[in-house]
């Protein structure tokens, strides 16, 4: 029997949830019948007057405007804590809110914040597609890549739960068991792994250096993602990715067992239930929509040295460059591109990195000029593609990673092959001390030959005038530093200009640094003399 719960009670407005009285439970949200989002409010609200405050989800926002019937439960059902029509966002009483992906799918928020088409709004068809996907990758893994793999996280657990997956979840994941436990060995591991996946027809992203996401085209338009994650002993501490670290025998792993998932028979680890206790906890027979990891610090810390990191702020971007790509916000050429264009010979290349939107390459390569167009983004070089595409211009776009050695070195070693100048509008402010200084190796092994690097980036000003946007993913940097690390590099600034112009998103800036660096040739050694 459902009951509605008038004490504690939840005030829906456009700031979000209002608890006046804040439940220890987990609790689940949904939109016209339709499962949204799951919170604790203790975790992931704040208190203010009258009780605790859950805001909306920030990747929820832009779809608040108009008329929808919020229901705020428990995870059964069974306790309601409001259900009732509001009016978000001043929009009006017919207009429906409608949470939904370009092909008017629906979407709901998965356990790391992302929007995704979970599960239960999944037909059956396409839940076929997706259970035959994943059992070919473990079997890819297993009889191609001669891995020891399993099915894990989400999908496990429904299986164990119910046989079914679980309807909030979007994707599927794998594990398997290395043989290694030096980190080295891991990595190279895994990119054999991916070369022999490359190989068999998938189609694959690489996250980390033990994480490879395969794309699974589906019928209804969309993609679902197989995540598959290394897993891996050091001494006595078990480590898989993502994130988890901490004591489980290897008995527990090896030699797989079997499990059922919708009648599909899949490989899974020897003792599903003390892997599932180790990813989940104690509590993990309870279902918990709202559930975020708590891994232990020092793991994640030793995970991100060994193997991780340089995605951090993937996501976010991700996130920002779909939005710009809704809104069609591909502006003309900026007041940059047009300084260094004319510092250039006629028909000079150019590689430009970090490219965002792409706006500056598309300008370029309508010049005449040959182009190449470098993000980590997929997002952003999937908007490049398009948009070249659509205006018949040819750009080649690549992927680099400036935290990741590897896709630096081999970005150095194409443009020292193929001789580009390079472009960099508002990367640097993007960057970590790490990624910078490979910033300075991937020019010095680009322009050794000639060439030039031209950098524009927000500057360090007076103290009050605030970081550029978009928030949290851009900052400041001091001329002088960026200089020394040049020099440091081997580099040579010939140019220098601090005056006011505009961030990334192009909105006013009052001190924004232009600079021309150049990277003087090798010296050889003279024949008979040490250095």
């Amino acid at each position: 029997m459902t009951t509605l719960s008038a004490d504690p009670a939840v005030v829906v407005s456009d700031a979000g949830l209002l608890l006046r009285r804040a439940p220890t439970e987990p609790l689940v949200v949904s939109f016209d019948g339709r499962y949204v989002f799951a919170f604790t409010a203790a975790r992931d609200g704040h208190a203010v007057r009258g009780g605790v405050r859950v805001e909306w989800p920030a990747v929820l926002r832009r779809f608040l405007v108009g008329a929808v019937r919020v229901r705020v439960s428990d995870v059964a059902g069974e306790r309601v804590y409001a259900d009732e029509e509001v009016v978000l966002g001043g929009g009006s009483a017919d207009q429906r809110v409608q949470v939904v992906d370009p092909q008017g799918l629906p979407l709901a928020i998965d356990k790391v914040g992302h929007l995704c088409r979970a599960f239960q709004a999944t037909d059956d068809g396409v839940r076929g597609e997706i259970l035959a996907g994943t059992r070919r990758a473990l079997d890819d893994l297993r009889d191609e890549c001669g891995v020891e793999a399993y099915l894990n996280y989400g999908a496990l657990l429904g299986a164990v739960r119910d046989g079914a997956m679980i309807g909030h979840d979007s994707d599927t994941d794998v594990c398997y068991l290395s043989r290694h436990s030096s980190p080295a060995d891991i990595i190279a591991e895994s990119y054999r792994v991916q070369r022999t996946m490359l190989r068999l027809g998938w189609t694959l992203l690489r996250m980390s250096g033990g994480d490879i996401k395969l794309l699974l085209p589906l019928s209804d338009g969309r993609q679902c993602h197989i995540d598959i994650f290394v897993a891996f002993e050091v001494g006595e501490t078990f480590y898989q990715l993502g994130n988890r670290s901490g004591t489980l025998p290897r008995s527990a792993i090896l030699p797989v067992s079997t499990i059922t998932l919708h009648g599909v028979e899949f490989p899974a680890p020897a003792d599903p239930e003390a892997m599932l206790a180790f990813v989940y906890g104690p509590g993990w027979r309870v279902p918990d929509p709202s559930f975020k990891y708590a891994d232990p610090v020092r793991g994640v810390r030793r995970l991100d040295g060994w193997l991780r990191g340089f995605r951090t702020d993937m996501g976010r971007w991700t996130e920002h460059h779909q939005a710009s790509a809704r809104r069609g916000s591909t502006k003309r050429r900026s007041n940059f591109a047009k300084w260094v264009d004319r510092q250039l010979p006629r028909g000079a290349a150019v590689a430009d990195l970090g490219c965002g939107t792409g706006r500056d390459a598309l300008w370029f390569a309508k010049r005449g000029r040959p182009v190449a167009a470098y993000d980590f983004s997929r997002a952003a070089r999937g908007s490049v593609l398009r948009n070249a595409t659509r205006r018949r211009l040819h750009v080649d776009v690549r992927p680099l990673t400036l935290n990741e050695l590897r896709t630096v070195l081999v970005a150095g070693a194409e443009l020292s092959r193929d001789p580009h100048h390079l472009y960099a509008r508002h990367l640097l402010g993007c960057l970590d001390d790490t990624a910078r200084s490979q910033l300075w190796l991937l020019s010095r092994m680009a322009l050794r030959g000639g060439g030039k690097l031209f950098l524009e980036f927000s500057a360090t000003a007076d103290r009050g005038v605030p970081d550029p946007g978009p928030p949290g993913l851009v900052r400041r940097l001091d001329p002088d530093l960026v200089r020394r690390e040049i020099e440091a590099a081997g580099g040579r600034v010939e140019r220098v200009r601090v005056r006011p112009g505009v961030d990334v998103l192009g909105v006013a800036d009052p001190s924004v640094c232009r600079m021309r660096v150049r990277w003087t040739r090798t010296a050889r050694p003279v024949p008979g003399r040490t250095r």
